[in-house]
């Protein structure tokens, strides 16, 4: 009993008791430990701010709430005694992927306020390579196939069972866990607006670029024609093509494959804030698959 009191549950179901309002489900654990009213209202209180819930929602029962909602609620209540292992079984399972999405990410950004040690039980390949430092990926009767993590597992799987199991696009899956700040910096062929035009096609020539990126400052202007820059003719007189592909520091490999497939391009503006960081090109991605991209994310 005391080690199962010592370990939050989450479940697919949520499991909240639907007479008691969502402030007594939150206070459940506590209250079993005998904990006084005081401490439990303040451990509530807390755990509201933490995991996102509405402080008006404390008097309401959990049929008044969305799924993702009774989500969040299920959550704080296992954390309320502050339990040092978080148990999670299926527990985005019961919503639209949508939600099941935000929630996700809500789970992470919670990760890195509370750091507890999770074990979440799933199905979904993505979720937990979205989500685990390691997995553990089981076969049936409960037999250990792999213990590894994420980028491993994709990279190096250990068996057949294994590599059927995450499948013939697991190198796609790769570039979702690694970052567009975590590739080496490339400038691309862009050059400041005050450039002479013989040093400006010097660059074209050298990136082998039939387009020529503009900055004033840390500003990203637009592309000029590489057929326009010609002597005597001032590089801000060009006319100027804002870049269809954009894309920012924070975004994984996937998201910038994706976005510059999508514009037709082979090459992607990184703007932080407007602010030009560099481009990435369909070449620094495939690049960036070699190696342990965990390891890659765990530079930032």
């Amino acid at each position: 009993t005391e080690l199962r009191r010592g370990i939050g549950y989450v479940i697919q179901q949520v499991g909240l008791f639907p007479h008691r309002t969502i402030e007594a489900n939150i206070g459940t654990v506590p209250r079993t430990l005998g904990w006084d009213k005081a401490r439990i209202r303040a451990r509530v209180e807390e755990l509201v701010e933490v995991v996102g819930i509405d402080h008006a929602m404390l008097s309401r029962y959990p049929d008044e709430l969305s799924g993702g909602q009774q989500q969040r609620v299920g959550v704080a209540r296992a954390l309320a005694a502050d339990p040092p292992v978080l148990l999670m079984d299926e527990p985005f399972g019961a919503v639209d992927p949508i939600v099941r999405g935000r929630l996700q990410d809500e789970l992470l950004q919670l990760q890195a306020k509370v750091q507890k040690t999770i074990v979440l039980v799933t199905h979904d390949l993505d979720e937990a390579i979205k989500i685990a430092d390691k997995i553990v990926l089981l076969n049936v009767g409960g037999v250990v196939e792999q213990y590894a993590s994420p980028d491993e597992l994709l990279r190096e799987p250990a068996n057949a069972f294994v590599e059927s199991f995450v499948g013939e696009d697991r190198s796609m899956r790769r570039l979702t866990l690694a970052t567009v700040a975590d590739l080496p910096y490339d400038q691309g062929p862009v050059v400041p607006v005050d450039t002479p035009p013989a040093d400006a096609r010097a660059v074209l020539a050298d990136r082998r670029s039939e387009w020529l990126g503009v900055t004033e400052g840390e500003t990203f202007l637009g592309w000029v024609d590489g057929a326009e820059v010609v002597d005597g003719v001032h590089l801000d007189d060009l006319p100027r093509f804002l870049p269809a592909a954009q894309v920012a520091p924070s975004s994984t490999l996937r998201n910038a494959l994706e976005v510059i497939m999508n514009s037709r391009t082979s090459v992607a503006v990184i703007n932080d804030g407007g602010r030009f960081c560099g481009v990435v090109t369909l070449e620094r991605i495939r690049s960036g698959l070699v190696g342990d991209l965990t390891a890659a994310g765990s530079q930032e």
